[in-house]
């Protein structure tokens, strides 16, 4: 069975409340309904925005998806700061980010946490997303490939077979995150078949066959069309063009198959 494409829209770090209301409804005006059958629609706002997103795509029964940009490893107590997996179920979120590279930067996250994280989402009926990529230094020196299979091979440790069938892989390459440099669909390819070969091992290749592998690294409409025609890219994780609801719809357009 076709794996059905996924673009991801990560917000990361922008929209107030109210402006992430007035994104969502150009999104849903600008992507006409026939698109949805042939491509998953997810939004990824700040914690504060989650709940007017949820309002709106409760109220007018929109078929855009919505996730979080982090979980805790914790379900409650004294974490200040934390957001847990049964508060975002709550907020009716489908999807979550873990292990993107500005944590992994910024915040210090390494495999074994990201791994925790992937399987306090998956207890709480969300699917992770889990980021993977290398940085310029690795991609030049030739071992991009190692890295990111030894990254992914960490990042799902201690993941079930029944768990690693419920998730979402981004290959994001650092070097390619905001910088307006993008992988070729070529590259792209040729991890994102690496990652699903090693899936294959670590799973099973039925289960290996069902999960998607999205591309993540300045992702535009001008280049999604090439990258997710790859056999083994099922989608993207974008960022800065899911900010602009007609580039964003005509980026998902794009990934349907469509012309828009």
């Amino acid at each position: 069975m076709p794996r059905k494409p996924l673009i991801a829209g990560n917000w990361k770090m922008n929209m107030n409340h109210l402006e992430a209301i007035a994104l969502v409804q150009k999104i849903a005006f600008a992507l006409p309904d026939k698109y949805y059958e042939k491509v998953d629609v997810v939004v990824v706002p700040p914690f504060t925005d989650l709940r007017s997103v949820q309002t709106l795509v409760e109220g007018d029964k929109l078929k855009v998806a919505y996730g979080a940009q982090d979980v805790s490893v914790h379900e409650s107590g004294a974490y200040t700061g934390e957001v847990s997996g049964p508060m975002l179920a709550k907020l009716g979120c489908k999807f979550v980010v873990v292990g993107h590279s500005e944590r992994r930067i910024y915040h210090g996250e390494d495999d074994e946490l990201v791994s925790n994280k992937a399987k306090a989402a998956l207890k709480h009926g969300l699917t992770p997303i889990i980021c993977i990529g290398e940085g310029l230094d690795i991609r030049e020196a030739g071992s991009h490939v190692e890295y990111n299979i030894n990254q992914l091979r960490n990042s799902l440790a201690g993941l079930s077979q029944k768990e690693l069938a419920k998730i979402v892989i981004a290959y994001e390459p650092v070097w390619a995150i905001g910088t307006g440099k993008v992988a070729s669909a070529a590259d792209a390819q040729e991890v994102c078949s690496a990652i699903r070969s090693e899936l294959s091992r670590i799973a099973t290749p039925e289960t290996a066959g069902s999960i998607r592998v999205l591309y993540g690294g300045s992702v535009s409409a001008k280049n999604v069309g090439s990258i997710v025609g790859e056999s083994d890219v099922d989608g993207a994780l974008v960022g800065g063009a899911s900010l602009k609801a007609d580039d964003f719809a005509q980026l998902c357009a794009i990934a349907a198959g469509g012309p828009f």
